[in-house]
């Protein structure tokens, strides 16, 4: 008997190129498996004028996907890990985390740069993240990040109009978009370090779909899982929404974890960075130490400034 599962996803290209990468994955191992695609429009999709960082909500770009998961309409959904809220919904579980190749951030220019160095005095930067303009302005503060919304093709389409000298956008996207040679060059994730789970896919079902995650767990990476729910926890403890100007990025080097965090003044000046490293089998926590150490230096200050 031929098994049938329904997926929810986002109806944009990127969307779809990483729902079809998961399919792919699960096909491979599942050669029996038949996926019908449901596509879902979002509040993120529908609002393409609100400034990401003004949302005090959370979900913006995959409440409407859980939804359908709840009420039975999709079997599982795949979501950009880092746009999913730290705080799961009841009878929703995280079945696998998967293709974490690129986690680095990446910028793409009007002209011909290969460093930060190169932009012009005063460049305006696109931008839809405060960890990323805060660390643009931490590096160099004449840069002005300017907000940008829509998806990766109009966000480079503007920036062929003149409207903007750069933009910035999560290297993965690019990539599974095939749009690599537009990169004028790629951070190294340790200096300007990117959202929490950036890069990786997240296959979300309903904790209680025994068969569902049974099938799902096949394509789970366990370093993948590892270093994602590590980096998230850091949000988690720091009690901040993934809109707030920190970063994290963990990597296993050997038997060991390696966390380096950020938290940040939206101005880039007051700038705290931490990095632990110790047993990979620790990383929740080592997670919470680093997440603890960038409150007591000053974070807990800069999250009440940002909340007033």
């Amino acid at each position: 008997m031929t098994k049938v599962l329904t997926v929810a996803t986002r109806g944009g290209k990127l969307a779809i190129a990483q729902t079809g990468l998961v399919c792919s994955l699960l096909k491979k191992i599942h050669p029996g498996l038949k996926i019908k695609i449901k596509k879902i429009t979002t509040r993120g999709d529908r609002d393409r004028q609100t400034t990401l960082w003004t949302l005090k909500d959370t979900g913006f770009f995959t409440s409407k996907l859980e939804d359908a998961l709840l009420a039975s309409d999709a079997d599982f959904a795949v979501h950009s890990f880092k746009d999913l809220p730290t705080h799961h919904r009841d009878g929703l579980t995280i079945a696998a985390v998967c293709d974490r190749q690129f986690a680095e951030d990446c910028l793409l220019a009007a002209d011909l740069v290969t460093s930060i160095d190169q932009l012009p005095h005063g460049a305006k930067v696109g931008t839809s993240s405060l960890r990323r303009a805060a660390q643009l302005k931490h590096l160099r503060a004449d840069l002005v990040p300017t907000p940008v919304r829509g998806n990766v093709l109009t966000r480079i389409k503007r920036l062929g109009e003149g409207k903007y000298d750069a933009i910035i956008l999560a290297r993965a996207g690019i990539e599974r978009l095939g749009l690599a040679d537009k990169i004028s060059f790629c951070f190294d994730p340790k200096k300007f370090i990117p959202a929490p789970a950036q890069g990786a896919l997240a296959v979300q079902t309903r904790t209680d779909d025994r068969a569902t995650n049974e099938l799902i767990a096949a394509i789970d990476g366990e370093k993948a899982r590892t270093i994602t729910f590590a980096e998230r926890r850091i949000l988690t403890t720091m009690q901040c929404g993934c809109h707030a100007p920190v970063g994290a990025f963990a990597k296993i080097v050997g038997d060991n974890i390696e966390i380096t965090a950020f938290i940040s003044a939206l101005d880039g000046r007051n700038f705290i960075r931490r990095r632990i490293t110790g047993p990979a089998e620790q990383a929740d926590t080592l997670a919470d130490q680093i997440a603890n150490d960038l409150l007591a230096s000053g974070g807990k200050n800069i999250l009440a400034s940002l909340e007033e």
